[in-house]
Parts: C-alpha cells; sequence; structure tokens
C-alpha cells in the first residue's frame, strides 16, 4: 500500500470509527457464553451460521456439558445430534472435541491467551483467534475479520481485498491498535441494522457520506 493510499484510508478510517461509535457505543459479541472453554465453543458453532442459532443451540449444549471433561468423554454421535442444527456439524463436532482434549492435556484446562497457542487448537484460524483474545483476555493481536467485516471494509473504501488475512493485514495498517476489538462489533452491528447483504439504497445507509 503506498503511502498516499495509506493516509487516504487512515483519514476515512478514523471517520468510520468516530461514526460508528456513535451508532453503537456498546458494542460487543452477541454470542452467549460463562467461561472462555465456552466462548471458543460457541465462536467454532458460529461458523457459517448466525448468532441467534448458535445461541439457541448452546443454551441446552452449555446446560447439558458443564465441564471441560463432559467435551472430551462424550460419544461424537452425540454431540453432532445436540449442535446438529448450526450446519457442518460433522467438522464442528470433530474439532470442538478436539479442542478440549488439547486444552485439557496441552493447556491444563485453560483456553490460552497468545495468538500462536490458539492457532494450534483444532478449529481456530485468525477470526477465531482474534475473537477469543480480544473477548476474553482483551488482547488486541490482531483484528476479526468475517462475513460481515469482508464486505463492509471492501464497500467502504477500506480494502480492495477478499481474503480475510489480507484485509487483516489492510485493516490493521489504518486503525489504532486500541480500537480492533471494537471495530469488528460495531461493523457486524452495522451490517445487521443498516447495511446488510441484499439489494438495498446504500444512500440511505449512516456511512455513506462520508469521505
Amino acid at each position: 500500500m503506498d503511502l498516499i493510499l495509506l493516509r487516504e484510508r487512515k483519514s476515512k478510517a478514523a471517520k468510520i470509527v468516530k461514526r460508528l461509535k456513535e451508532l453503537f457505543p456498546d458494542a460487543m459479541i452477541a454470542l452467549n457464553y460463562s467461561n472462555n472453554w465456552e466462548l471458543l465453543v460457541a465462536v467454532i458453532l458460529s461458523a457459517q451460521c448466525t448468532d441467534k442459532k448458535v445461541n439457541e443451540v448452546t443454551a441446552e449444549l452449555f446446560k447439558k456439558y458443564r465441564k471441560l471433561d463432559d467435551y472430551v468423554s462424550v460419544d461424537p454421535k452425540e454431540f453432532e445430534a445436540d449442535i446438529h442444527s448450526t450446519g457442518f456439524y460433522h467438522n464442528k463436532t470433530k474439532n470442538i472435541l478436539a479442542a478440549a482434549k488439547m486444552v485439557r492435556e496441552v493447556f491444563k484446562g485453560r483456553v490460552p491467551k497468545t495468538m500462536e497457542e490458539l492457532l494450534q487448537i483444532p478449529g481456530v484460524a485468525r477470526k477465531t483467534a482474534n475473537v477469543v483474545l480480544g473477548t476474553a483476555y482483551g488482547a488486541a493481536e490482531g483484528i476479526a475479520v468475517d462475513t460481515h467485516v469482508i464486505r463492509l471494509a471492501n464497500l467502504l473504501g477500506l480494502t480492495t481485498e477478499k481474503n480475510p488475512v489480507k484485509i487483516e493485514r489492510d485493516l490493521m495498517a489504518i486503525l489504532p491498535k486500541d480500537e480492533w476489538i471494537g471495530f469488528t462489533y460495531r461493523l457486524i452491528n452495522y451490517g445487521r441494522s443498516y447495511c446488510n447483504a441484499r439489494p438495498h439504497d446504500h444512500a440511505a445507509c449512516p456511512l455513506s457520506n462520508l469521505k
């Protein structure tokens, strides 16, 4: 990214952040959980699934499986049935149950607090790791890039990339580090409340007139 483009994007990003804070001052993760392990499970389940559906599933799931050891000992077929409605349940089951064993055996029962360690866990890529680090530990090692962020970061002119890792790199270059965690949740809320993926008049969206 050349210096002129970098300056332009930084200037626009600052205006976007300011407006998003006005629209969503208290934006936070929409997934329900009561501890860091449940947070990790919920985020893995949220892949290709709505937060609303995940919360419906975990309302029962977290009552049934109260301890990490419950995930380690469960029969995979039973767990698949429990999470079936979140989609991709074969792979999610494989990853969550393998993650439970790794967290217990390698990380002594605690969800790790570094990007390097989290990326060792089955089912965890950078987006999931960023969500867990930011939400559980307040640690900003990157920016969580989900489908809303991919679409809106392009629409708002903050990147031209389509690959999440490259989009994250572009956003990290133009956003102050202390905005990395909140930016994702505010942009997600903006996409849901004002600027969804369905065809609509973007002129009516609050960020449409920012230059």
